[in-house]
């Protein structure tokens, strides 16, 4: 089966950690990921400036690393991204930011890539948001 997953909540949230779960879970199961869209703040989850407390889990790092392993299309929503200060070096430069934390391997793009996945796969599965 092919799934497309969104992440709505940032990556302190339980709903991210169940569906970064989930999405380990499907590869394990011999399924693949057509997508995974952060939105929202779901697009915290890809910031490399995220530091977890010594006493819990760093999900945004486990994102990193997953998407990496398994050479996942992992797309941030580029208007979700610049609202929460989540930034890639073309966008700091065009924003005139100093700032730059989001990188490889992360690619900023537009809702329609939510829309674009949805259809190419067999179940669009959701995780957070209200």
């Amino acid at each position: 089966m092919k799934f497309a997953i969104a992440v709505f909540s940032a990556a302190h949230a339980p709903s991210s950690r169940r569906a970064l779960l989930f999405a380990q879970a499907a590869l394990a199961g011999g399924h693949e990921i057509v997508r995974l869209f952060f939105y929202q703040d779901g697009v915290h989850s890809a910031s490399s400036n995220i530091v977890a407390p010594q006493d819990e889990q760093d999900i945004a790092r486990q994102w990193r690393e997953f998407v990496s392993q398994h050479s996942l299309d992992g797309v941030v929503c580029i208007a979700a991204a610049l609202r929460r200060g989540v930034l890639n070096q073309e966008e700091a430069t065009r924003y005139q930011r100093s700032a730059v934390n989001l990188d490889a391997p992360w690619a900023l793009s537009g809702l329609g890539q939510l829309h674009d996945a949805a259809q190419s796969a067999d179940r669009l599965i959701c995780f957070g948001g209200a």
